[in-house]
């Protein structure tokens, strides 16, 4: 017998539900759906080894606020999947099918792929309870990850950026942690706008070029070989020595609370683009505001997921999600920096700000018993 001991806030947001499943043996699942005033919860199913509910109760409060901010009409959810190390690396047909049937009744919550899940993945929960996002294209998906929605949206982020005359792109040096699906989109869509990759890494380790990496190359070589240390075309580092290097754009693409009270202070970016979720305490987020580092926060930065998501649950297509993501995403960071210049306020909060005026406006239309 296990006991779980979790505690949460909850505020005028949420969350609505926290629900704990066990959907087979050995495998454990927690779904939070934290707010539904602008419709169901859209919200991806995160599967590694260390989720808690803690996080994926932060995580859905992330994606209630990202999906308001860029004008969706869902709510913020979110899953986490933990499985004993035995299943760990097989494949996960029978259990997507139990975790779906486990959420079958739970309709105020659309799934999709987040780490360790994939299209595949929302294939097998579509065909079990026929709602989910990222569906593979022969389904009538858009493929996040292979078209790169995330790493657009963020390149479109950072072209408003430089807009705004806060970064200029031709000749930004960029260095990127977590060369993943995200990452990988990223540092490839912002080579193509000018900018110059010195420096990713993985879990593995990290590889370095002051000139500039090759990042089409790079890609092709860890797809072949697994790991960007030994990339001939740069030179390996530590893994997180590079989360201190010197440059303009800083892109964390990788797991929750990279940044923290103890390493933020010898960041020396100009700009955090944050292209995971939650990659930074608030503690983090107070000290880059503190030292002049513009903190781009995720809401706002690495929204082209979710809204290329929305286009594919109303029946649209890769062209639509693109325009959608574009639009979005340079609109709100132009607003974003306005108000943070204006105000002098917190990124975070003013990107809060911008989406509980949207969230308190759809409350006030519904039911109220």
């Amino acid at each position: 017998m296990r006991e779980i001991d979790v505690r949460w806030v909850v505020d005028e947001l949420g969350p609505t539900k926290v629900v704990f499943l066990r959907p087979m043996p050995r495998m454990e699942a927690v779904v939070v759906v934290d707010n539904v005033a602008l419709g169901p919860a859209i919200g991806g199913v995160r599967l590694t080894p260390t989720v808690t509910p803690a996080e994926v109760v932060r995580l859905a409060r992330a994606m209630t606020l990202k999906n308001a901010v860029a004008g969706l009409p869902y709510g913020g959810g979110k899953a986490g999947i933990t499985l004993a190390p035995s299943l760990e690396g097989a494949p996960l047909d029978r259990e997507m099918r139990a975790f779906a049937k486990a959420i079958e009744q739970l309709t105020d919550f659309i799934p999709g792929p987040d780490m360790g899940t994939d299209e595949s993945c929302m294939a097998v929960i579509h065909d079990e309870i026929g709602r989910s996002v990222g569906l593979p294209s022969v389904l009538g998906g858009i493929p996040l990850d292979e078209l790169g929605a995330t790493g657009y949206g963020l390149a479109c982020c950072a072209e408003a950026l430089a807009e705004a005359k806060v970064i200029e792109l031709e000749g930004a040096r960029v260095v990127v942690q977590g060369f993943g699906a995200v990452g990988a989109q990223a540092a490839l869509m912002l080579q193509r706008r000018g900018a110059i990759v010195v420096a990713v890494s993985d879990s593995r380790g990290a590889t370095c070029h002051e000139g500039g990496l090759d990042v089409a190359e790079l890609i092709a070589f860890k797809r072949a070989r697994g790991h960007v240390a030994d990339f001939p075309g740069g030179s390996p580092r530590l893994r997180d020595g590079i989360l201190e290097m010197p440059c303009d754009l800083l892109v964390p693409a990788a797991q929750p609370d990279v940044f923290t009270r103890d390493n933020a202070p010898r960041v020396r970016a100009r700009v955090v683009l944050q292209g995971a979720n939650i990659p930074a305490t608030a503690e983090a987020e107070r000290i880059f505001h503190e030292r002049a580092v513009l903190s781009v926060p995720d809401v706002i930065g690495n929204a082209g997921g979710v809204i290329c998501a929305a286009v594919e649950y109303a029946g649209g297509g890769p062209t639509q999600a693109f325009a959608a993501i574009e639009e979005k995403i340079h609109r709100n960071t132009a607003e974003l920096v306005d108000r943070v210049m204006r105000e002098g306020c917190l990124p975070r909060k003013a990107a809060t700000d911008m989406a509980l005026a949207r969230i308190r406006a759809a409350d006030a239309y519904r039911r109220r018993f």
